[in-house]
């Protein structure tokens, strides 16, 4: 394999896209003292940019509640604009959704823990995450999705 035509991934810049923290009970809710039930949802998301450029998004919203009251709501969008290049077209849905998700995972963490101490909370670290496992997870559920739409 030529130098030209090895498959280049490099990433170009890591940056927060969108934050949001909503303490929709302050200040009251800095009074309760029972333990918080913590949701964490992720979701994945990228564009291309231009033939060799990529913007992929790692979006996490985590919502605490003690009892039916709402704690707090993070909501973190972290990007990165990644260089690939020579990689098939059918391996690029896994760089993207793998690849470039385990990249940002470190930086969103940091971020939503960062947001809830600011507001506040205690620190709140998200566990880490098989970005694999979702993927592929992702990929079944779309398979199913696509077989029972399918026309006859």
């Amino acid at each position: 394999m030529s130098d030209e035509t090895k498959p280049v991934f490099a990433i170009e810049k890591i940056y927060v896209k969108d934050l949001s923290l909503e303490v929709p009970h302050a200040p009251g809710i800095f009074l309760e003292r029972d333990a918080p039930q913590v949701h964490v949802e992720l979701k994945t998301q990228h564009t291309r940019m231009n033939d060799d450029l990529y913007d992929a998004t790692l979006t996490v919203t985590v919502t605490a509640k003690v009892k039916e009251k709402v704690m707090f709501i993070v909501e973190a969008e972290q990007a990165g604009i990644f260089r690939i290049r020579h990689v098939a077209e059918g391996d690029m849905g896994a760089v993207l959704g793998i690849g470039c998700a385990n990249i940002l995972f470190p930086y969103v963490r940091e971020t939503v823990s960062d947001a809830v101490t600011r507001g506040g909370f205690p620190t709140v670290i998200l566990n880490p995450v098989n970005f694999e496992a979702l993927y592929q997870q992702q990929q079944q559920q779309q398979t199913a999705t696509d077989a029972g739409t399918t026309i006859h």
